[in-house]
């Protein structure tokens, strides 16, 4: 441990994860569920798959295996051994593992399904020890029978009944440890790794490949075990659709429908609100089932990246040019694409949805799209995203005030100290005008003493009236408020 977080150390700081290999066909040391009863069965034959980037969506067509031979996990026998009043104990600690109580145990195992893992996959295993269920981070061998819950992720390892839950560190940091029982198996390599994430909507059926006939695909009913299977051909083209324009979410799901996969890297999901603004290869190309389509996207105020600004994230390579490694950070390092047409700070949002994709898109008509915008804009203040148009966001507030008085009133502070003539302007209409020269004249520091010419216009209101005044005092600071006195003395 000491070793591990000192290398982690080296590294900026970022510890690595420790995980524990688990390799197909060897029995735990501290099962659930006594392996010698033939509760489930690996099959060590299968090959290892490639996938460009660390995470996969629950229903990503081709992820997971099936086969032709008998069930790999027999559901029933579990379900009376946890129901089991002698059984008690363990129903107690597995059912806990799960976030479930015991008297849901017969309920959540109906709902799950068997397959068998095409790709080496991180989980949070549980061993049963004193009673408890143990968590520790795994590494699952590719051939490993597990059962999968209604949105793809691993739920429970079939041979010895442990519950799994989702690996929640970083793929790319971890450091795997093999032993003289799960020693280091052949074809492993860490870069082919992968972690589940929940896919973005109900699964009814999964889209498996058949673990000794890559050419058979299996359609197989979601809480269903092989009974109910039906085959199709892996090798029929599909064309990748024209998802530009549309949500990450919906673009994942119109994908996986037509046996596609999306590609993106570890270290961070797009939200599902962030809208698409190319795919690679592009829409029209036909690909065989399970192949990757990269989404580009624009906008949202979550993913990766560590504040809203994540424009555009290219999600990993494509299917097959070997994913580079640019995880969604670099594309949020191109800096902010040209968020500055909007002109104001207050237009965050509209800048957001401003940026290269969107902002061509967003105008283009279609509801979705205008809706788009704002969808990915609500990170700074969803307030005001009533109106589609990004362009019109940042003046909604101030236009039923704005007369000809704020604009001269306005003049003043941004102009130097010199013009005291325009006080004239009469005094009732300060209190609507000083919440905009508060924003306009917050920026100079030092000027507010100096400048006499605002005082006339704005300090008599504010040194009478603190209801109104107030607003003002704070963000003017005491420097502007100081000379304003003299000011309305004088006058």
């Amino acid at each position: 441990m000491v070793l591990v977080l000192a290398l982690g150390a080296c590294d900026r700081g970022t510890p690595l994860f420790l995980v524990k290999a688990v390799a197909a066909g060897v029995p735990s040391l501290a099962p659930f569920f006594d392996e010698n009863q033939g509760l489930g069965r690996d099959d060590e034959q299968v090959t290892a798959q490639q996938a460009p980037g660390g995470l996969q969506q629950g229903d990503t067509p081709g992820l997971y295996g099936g086969s032709e031979q008998p069930t790999v996990c027999d559901v029933v026998r579990l379900k009376e051994f946890l129901t089991d009043p002698a059984n008690g104990r363990k129903a107690q600690a597995w059912a806990t593992a799960l976030s479930i109580t015991t008297a849901e145990i017969p309920g959540y195992l109906d709902r799950l399904t068997p397959v068998l893992l095409r790709h080496d996959t991180l989980v949070k295993n549980h061993d049963y020890k004193k009673g408890k269920a143990t968590p520790f981070n795994a590494l699952l061998q590719t051939g490993i029978a597990i059962l999968v819950d209604e949105q793809g992720l691993p739920a429970v390892k079939c041979s010895c009944g442990n519950p799994l839950r989702p690996f929640d560190g970083d793929t790319n940091r971890i450091k795997v440890e093999f032993d003289d029982r799960n020693e280091e198996w052949k074809g492993y390599e860490k870069s082919s790794v992968v972690a589940v994430r929940p896919a973005t909507r109900k699964v009814e059926r999964l889209a498996l490949v058949d673990v000794h006939e890559p050419d058979r695909g299996i359609t197989r009913p979601v809480g269903t075990t092989g009974e109910k299977d039906t085959a199709f051909d892996t090798r029929e083209r599909r064309a990748v659709p024209d998802l530009a324009g549309a949500t990450f979410g919906q673009a994942s799901r119109e994908l996986a429908g037509k046996g596609l996969a999306v590609a993106f890297e570890g270290g961070g999901l797009p939200p599902d609100g962030a809208r698409v603004t190319a795919s690679d290869p592009p829409a029209g190309t036909e690909l065989r089932f399970g192949e990757y389509v990269t989404l580009s996207v624009a906008g949202g105020s979550s993913g990766g990246s560590s504040d809203g600004t994540t424009t555009s994230a290219p999600p990993g390579g494509s299917g097959g040019s070997g994913s580079s490694p640019s995880t969604r950070d670099p594309s949020a390092s191109n800096p902010t694409p040209t968020p500055a047409p909007s002109g104001s700070s207050p237009s965050g949002p509209s800048s957001g949805s401003g940026s290269p994709g969107p902002s061509g898109s967003g105008p283009s008509g279609s509801g979705p799209s205008g809706s788009g915008p704002s969808s990915s804009a609500p990170g700074p203040t969803s307030g005001p995203p009533s109106s589609g148009t990004s362009s019109m966001a940042p003046p909604p507030s101030d236009p039923p005030t704005s007369s000809s008085p704020p604009a001269t009133t306005k003049s003043p502070t941004t102009s130097s100290a010199p013009p005291p003539p325009p006080p004239s302007s009469s005094p009732p209409t300060q209190p609507t005008s000083s919440p905009p020269t508060v924003t306009s004249s917050a920026p100079p520091p030092g000027t507010g003493g100096p400048t006499a010419s605002r005082p006339e216009t704005t300090s008599s209101p504010v040194a009478s009236r603190p209801g109104a005044g107030s607003p003002a005092t704070g963000r003017l600071g005491t420097g502007a408020l100081s000379p304003a006195t003299p000011a309305s003395t004088s006058a």
